[in-house]
C-alpha cells in the first residue's frame, strides 16, 4: 500500500484535482501524481509539508504512524496517558490521596529510568509505565516539604517531558502538547534554571514534526536569546544554548533557508567547540557530534545528499550519542544512498539500523518510506530487502 499517496488522494478529493493540489501547494502536479501513483513513496520534508498545509491538515495525517499494540493493563497504554494529562482530580477535590508518593531518591530513579527508556527507543515499554509514573511523581509533589518542592517540580516536569516527547513517535501531537505543557508548568515551580531553556527544545521539536517550521525556529531562537551567552559562562549553559540554536537551524532548513541555516549550525558549532566533548545535560546530549550529526540532518532536508553523506563522515564512530539518536542519523544516511542511487548502501544502512535499535524502528516512517522505494526500483528484490521490508510493514501492495 502506497501509504503517503493513498491519504493524499483521500484527502483531496471532491475538494481539488490533482493540479489543482499542486498549484495550491507550489509543487510539481508530477510529484502529486507519482505520490498517488505509487511511483514515489516520498517527498522531501518542505514538499510534504506544503501538501499538507494546502491540504489543511498536520504532517503528520500524510506519514502514517503506527500505534502500539493495544494495553490489556487498564492503568497502562495511550488512552491511560492522556488520562493523566487531563485528569480532573484538582477540580473535584479528590486530590492524590490514593496514591503513595515515592521518595525524593526514588523520584529521581524513576525519571532516570524513563528517559534511560526513551533514548533506547523502548516506546512501548513507555506507554506501560508512564501512566503510574507520572501519577506518583505528581502526589510526591503534591505532599513534598518547602524545602524538596522546587526538586520535585523539576523532576516532575522532566517525566511530563518524557510523555510528550514519547507520545510523538506514536503520533498523538495533540497529547504530546498537553504534555509539555504541564512540564512547562511544573518546571516554572522549580529551582533548575535552564530547564525550561531545555523544555524548549521539546516544544520547538513538536513543532517541527507538526510542518511548523517558523514556529519552531521562534520558540528554540526566542529560548535562546534569553540564555545567549556571554562573557564566561558554564558548560552548561553553553549546551543549553547550542542545542536551541541547532535545533532551530534545523527548523530554517525545513524552509529551504540555507543561508540562516548554515549560520545557525556555524554558531552552534562555536558553542559546541568551547565545551569540546559531547556532554549529557537535561535529558539529551550536546556537543561536536550532536553538531555533525544535525548537519547532516540539515543537508538531507536541503536535498543536498551528496553533502550529507561528507558531512557524515565528520561523525567519529565512537561520538557519544543516544541509541535513538545514533539511529536517526543513520535513517538520514539511507535516505541519502537511495536518493545517490547507492541501493545496497541504503539496504544494509537500514540492516544496521535494525540490529542497531529494533524497538526505535516500529515507530519512524523514514525508514519505511526509503524501504517501499527500494521495492519500487528494484528489478529483481533481493530476498534480505523482501524480509526486512516484511519485518518492518513495509510490503508494497501489487
Amino acid at each position: 500500500m502506497h501509504e503517503i499517496g493513498e491519504r493524499i488522494r483521500e484527502l483531496r478529493n471532491g475538494w481539488f484535482t490533482q493540479q489543482e493540489l499542486a498549484t495550491a501547494a507550489g509543487v510539481s502536479v508530477d510529484i502529486v501524481r507519482k505520490l498517488e501513483q505509487g511511483q514515489r513513496h516520498t517527498a522531501s520534508v518542505p514538499t510534504l509539508a506544503r501538501i499538507a498545509r494546502a491540504l489543511d491538515v498536520e504532517m503528520a495525517a500524510l506519514l502514517a504512524k503506527p500505534t502500539p499494540p493495544p494495553s490489556s493493563e487498564p492503568d497502562s497504554g495511550i488512552v491511560a496517558i492522556r488520562r493523566v494529562l487531563t485528569a480532573v482530580d484538582d477540580l473535584t477535590g479528590d486530590g492524590t490521596a490514593d496514591v503513595e508518593p515515592v521518595s525524593l531518591g526514588e523520584a529521581e530513579r524513576t525519571v532516570e529510568y524513563l528517559w534511560g527508556a526513551y533514548w533506547g527507543g523502548r516506546y512501548e515499554l513507555l506507554a506501560s509505565l508512564l501512566p503510574n509514573a507520572l501519577t506518583q511523581l505528581r502526589a510526591t509533589h503534591r505532599g513534598a516539604t518547602t524545602t524538596d518542592a522546587p526538586r520535585t517540580a523539576c523532576l516532575l516536569a522532566r517525566a511530563y517531558q518524557a510523555a510528550g516527547d514519547t507520545l510523538v513517535h506514536m503520533g498523538q501531537t495533540d497529547a504530546a502538547f498537553l504534555a509539555i505543557r504541564e512540564a512547562l508548568a511544573a518546571a516554572n515551580q522549580g529551582d533548575d534554571p535552564l530547564l525550561n531553556a531545555a523544555l524548549r527544545v521539546s516544544v520547538a521539536w513538536q513543532m517541527l514534526v507538526q510542518g511548523r517550521y517558523d514556529d519552531s525556529a521562534k520558540v528554540a531562537l526566542s529560548a535562546a536569546s534569553e540564555i545567549a551567552p556571554t562573557g564566561d559562562v558554564s558548560n552548561s549553559q553553553l549546551s543549553a544554548y547550542g542545542l536551541l540554536t541547532v535545533t532551530a537551524a534545523t527548523a530554517v532548513a525545513r524552509n529551504h533557508d540555507k543561508e540562516s541555516a548554515g549560520d545557525l549550525l556555524a554558531e552552534s558549532r562555536q558553542a559546541a567547540d568551547k565545551i569540546g566533548y559531547d556532554r549529557s545535560e537535561h535529558q539529551t546530549t550536546f556537543g561536536p557530534a550532536k553538531v555533525a550529526m544535525l548537519s547532516v540532518d540539515c543537508a538531507v532536508v536541503l536535498d543536498n545528499f551528496t553533502g550529507a553523506l561528507t558531512a557524515a563522515k565528520q561523525l567519529p564512530r565512537d561520538a557519544d550519542l543516544t541509541l535513538a539518536t545514533r539511529a536517526r542519523h543513520f535513517a538520514d544516511i539511507a535516505l541519502s544512498h537511495l536518493r545517490l542511487g547507492h541501493d545496497e548502501q541504503a539496504l544494509n544502512t537500514l540492516l544496521a539500523t535494525e540490529s542497531m535499535a529494533p524497538d526505535w524502528l516500529k515507530y519512524q516512517t523514514l525508514p519505511r518510506q526509503v524501504t517501499r522505494e527500494l521495492l519500487a526500483r528494484e528489478q529483481r528484490k533481493s530476498t534480505r530487502l523482501r524480509e526486512f521490508a516484511s519485518r518492518i510493514g513495509a510490503t508494497r501492495a501489487s
